[in-house]
């Protein structure tokens, strides 16, 4: 069996997405994407086709390993997205040569079915109330938020009142039996966490997601010391070497997604990775259906595995919706806020190719937004 044909798809509202095509008629489909990036990934992804047409698709590792090393200048988020969803392809050709899950190549199940947290935004807090009713009511166990909108870099005392008031609603709506996730996504600055943190404690939330920017690692160990409040990191990290130094300051639950840190092959090594330090991984995947396939399928083979964040019914979806790609939504139906494990080849996932190629005669051009503070000068979105 050989790789025949490689083809990209931009799919609304802000995806990529892979076909990776067999002399044999199987198909693999994978999703290599850096939302607001798209089009830098689609054509790293036709520069590795290049390497791919002809080769045994079989041969994951040994393709993973080329890919990711046989240029002279290595890494970053376009080049490991472009890696991972080609990956992605290339697992759910594996799976469906031999008629098994992905999730059975990786060593079998550890559970039968993954826990998923429902978005309820955040950058307006007055409508979290409502929102977070309406997700327990869905069945959902747990729910993220922003934890603020635009904060300046010393906050006044408003904007720390603000994101606690976020917090205190949401524990007020789930209650004790009930997580929340807690994203500040970046747009705090150190010393403001270092502020905040401490604050939140008394409202327990399951996490509090990027306290601090990527290049801002030398902070952690101070945050980690400062509260007792889980910290959780990861979306903007791409390979398992990112993710030491985080371990080793004490961070508890690592979120690399598996469209931008290597894959499926790389997601696997960082969750055994965060094994060894007693953390635990929630993915990051406020994708498509392709991404969330995926990372169902490390999810049922990881012991150490929290929590899926999936984007049905997102803020960030407006034009298209995950289901819209598929074919068959059942993989993709929740019971008491989890996804249930299946025996269905390869991802698990049967995607509607016509759908998708009507998709990409629109194509999109998402960007993310660009957010500025009131004197002027840049703010983190």
């Amino acid at each position: 069996m050989r790789i025949s044909r490689i083809e990209t798809f931009l799919a609304p509202p802000r995806w990529l997405f892979c076909r990776v095509e067999t002399d044999e008629g199987i198909v693999g489909w994978g999703e290599p994407v850096v939302e607001g990036r798209a089009e830098p990934v689609r054509a790293a992804v036709d520069v590795l086709a290049g390497y791919l047409l002809g080769q045994d698709p079989l041969r994951i590792e040994d393709h993973w390993q080329v890919m990711t090393k046989g240029g002279f200048y290595r890494g970053g988020p376009v080049l490991s997205s472009a890696v991972a969803g080609l990956d992605q392809a290339l697992w759910d050709i594996k799976g469906k040569a031999y008629g098994q899950p992905v999730h059975q190549l990786l060593g079998g199940p550890v559970r039968e079915r993954v826990r998923a947290y429902a978005w309820v935004g955040g950058d307006e807090p007055a409508q979290i109330r409502e929102t977070v009713t309406a997700q327990v009511e869905a069945g959902f166990t747990a729910v993220k938020m922003n934890g603020t909108g635009r904060m300046t870099p010393v906050a006044t005392p408003a904007e720390i009142r603000e994101c606690l008031r976020r917090a205190e609603t949401a524990r007020e709506v789930l209650g004790d039996e009930r997580d929340f996730g807690l994203d500040f996504h970046g747009r705090v600055s150190p010393a403001n966490a270092r502020r905040i943190l401490p604050l939140l404690a008394e409202y327990a939330p399951m996490f509090v997601e990027e306290p601090v920017l990527a290049e801002h690692m030398n902070a952690l160990p101070d945050l980690v010391n400062a509260s007792g409040v889980p910290i959780a990191l990861g979306e903007r990290l791409y390979t398992r070497r990112e993710f030491l130094a985080p371990l080793e300051s004490g961070v508890a639950i690592l979120q690399p997604d598996v469209s931008h840190a290597g894959g499926i092959s790389e997601l696997r090594r960082i969750a055994a990775l965060a094994e060894m330090y007693g953390a635990q991984i929630a993915p990051h995947c406020p994708l498509g259906p392709i991404a969330l396939a995926a990372c169902l399928q490390v999810a049922f083979t990881t012991p150490n595995f929290l929590i899926q964040e999936q984007s049905i019914g997102i803020h960030y979806n407006r034009g298209a919706e995950l289901l819209d790609y598929v074919a068959d939504p059942e993989p993709f139906r929740f019971d008491a806020g989890s996804l249930l494990r299946t025996e269905r080849p390869g991802l698990g996932v049967d995607i509607d190719e016509a759908a998708v190629r009507a998709a990409d005669k629109t194509g999109h051009a998402w960007r993310n937004p660009v957010w500025r503070h009131d004197d002027g000068s840049f703010a983190e979105w």
